[in-house]
């Protein structure tokens, strides 16, 4: 997953002591869930492996080396992962033992560097400056770091060297499987310039043909432009993408950074248009989400209603019309019932008239538990009480699972895919 960079500074001055200053590893576990899998399946070692796609809607979370092979990867259609490799070994997984393996993994991480940034449950920064002197060069760094999440989990995991992360990150990936690549401060430009300007973090499908349009094929060619032309040509962002093709980035590793939304959705079997069926949803999602926040703790002012239609109005993945809703609570929350409340009054003011394939529930504007006030519209004996339940209803989730004890009318939602995003909250 890429995580967009910070507006950089010029490749001078400061910003050139800056990046020379600082040692950023990026560690990727290799294909994690297929991993985790074939792992505790050793019948099913070397052999392709495709963890989710098993609905008839459902995507390709992870696919195993063997099954890349095949041409499979992540975020691809069942059906397709299927007809490339029929005889994969397709896998539903299991978030609670992938979170699991994850949180081994990064109590590892933790211990080579205090200050690591988790991008989702297989990867992370570590911001390694300064250790030279206690721990000695960043390469031998990286071993350790590798033979001790070898020898923990039987899991194996590349890492990329670089001084600034998405160099970091382009070289973990580019050394996968099994690799470990360094790339020092003097060697950016020469790592970089052959590179396809895909590469670049915020450079997606549509930004590339732009790019290309207009000659620039490899990041050198970027990196050699003046910024006044980019400027010209691209507006501000063209700028700053010149930067970033120069490997001037100063975005800082970021253990502690606060959550901007939580969410869960899932895409139905079939189309949905009974109005039960999509509120049991609702409550399905609004309870996970809520769990989320209380055990993160923090509350969140808006909820998001996200509605994909069932009829196809263009080709390609985005191909079906998409629906968003949103509200601002008179204060924030963390109740589950609130959230649900909420998000039905949003379906019963979309008045569908359609089916609906793909369902969602989220929130954003989220706040710090500590900064709750009290209810003003809502007795504080009612609200301690619905406070006892969620507690209770939280305790009896973590000792037998989240489908021991649910609200009334709510039925269980199927996940057509699993999420790649740090599920924060959920075991």
């Amino acid at each position: 997953m890429s995580t967009p960079p910070d507006r950089a500074s010029d490749a001078t001055g400061s910003s050139a002591d800056f990046c020379a200053r600082r040692v950023v590893m990026h560690a990727d576990m290799d294909a994690f869930y297929a991993a985790v899998e074939q792992r505790d399946h050793p019948e099913w070692r070397g052999k392709p492996v495709i963890v989710g796609g098993t609905s008839a809607r459902g995507v390709v979370s992870a696919a195993s080396y063997e099954a890349r092979a095949f041409g499979v990867h992540s975020a691809m259609p069942g059906y397709e992962a299927r007809r490339l490799c029929p005889d994969g070994i397709f896998v539903r997984g299991d978030m609670a033992r992938y979170s699991a393996e994850s949180k081994r993994i990064f109590e590892i991480f933790r211990r080579f560097s205090p200050k690591v940034q988790g991008l989702s449950l297989d990867e992370a920064f570590l911001d390694m400056t300064g250790t030279q002197r206690l721990m000695g060069e960043p390469i031998e760094v990286a071993r350790q770091l590798r033979a001790e999440v070898r020898a923990q989990t039987q899991l194996v995991v590349s890492v990329g060297i670089a001084p600034v992360k998405m160099v970091a990150k382009i070289a973990s990936d580019l050394c996968k499987p099994d690799g470990l690549l360094e790339v020092p401060t003097g060697g950016v430009r020469e790592f970089l310039d052959p590179l396809p300007v895909s590469r670049i973090w915020g450079v997606g499908p549509v930004a590339r043909s732009r790019l290309n349009e207009l000659g620039f094929e490899r990041v050198g060619d970027l990196a050699r432009c003046e910024p006044r032309r980019l400027e010209k040509l691209l507006g501000p962002w063209g700028v700053d993408i010149g930067r970033l093709a120069r490997g001037v980035e100063r975005s800082e590793v970021e253990p502690y950074r606060e959550p901007r939304s939580y969410s869960e959705e899932n895409t139905f079997g079939g189309d949905v248009l009974d109005p039960s069926t999509l509120r049991s949803t609702i409550i399905t999602h609004a309870e996970s989400v809520a769990r989320r926040l209380r055990a993160d703790r923090y509350r969140a002012r808006t909820v998001v209603l996200k509605l994909k239609m069932a009829r196809r109005t263009r080709a390609g993945a985005r191909g079906f019309p998409m629906i968003s809703r949103r509200t601002t609570l008179p204060e924030a929350t963390d109740d589950g019932d609130t959230i649900s409340r909420a998000a039905i009054a949003q379906l019963e003011r979309a008045n569908l008239r359609e089916p609906v394939r793909l369902l969602g529930v989220g929130v954003t504007n989220i706040v710090a538990e500590s900064a709750g006030q009290l209810s003003l519209f809502e007795p504080a004996e009612r609200d301690a009480r619905r406070s006892r339940l969620n507690q209770a209803l939280d305790e009896i989730s973590q000792r037998f699972g989240t489908k021991a004890l649910v609200r009334g009318t709510r039925e269980h939602a199927e996940r057509a895919g699993l999420s790649h995003q740090i599920k924060r909250g959920e075991d």
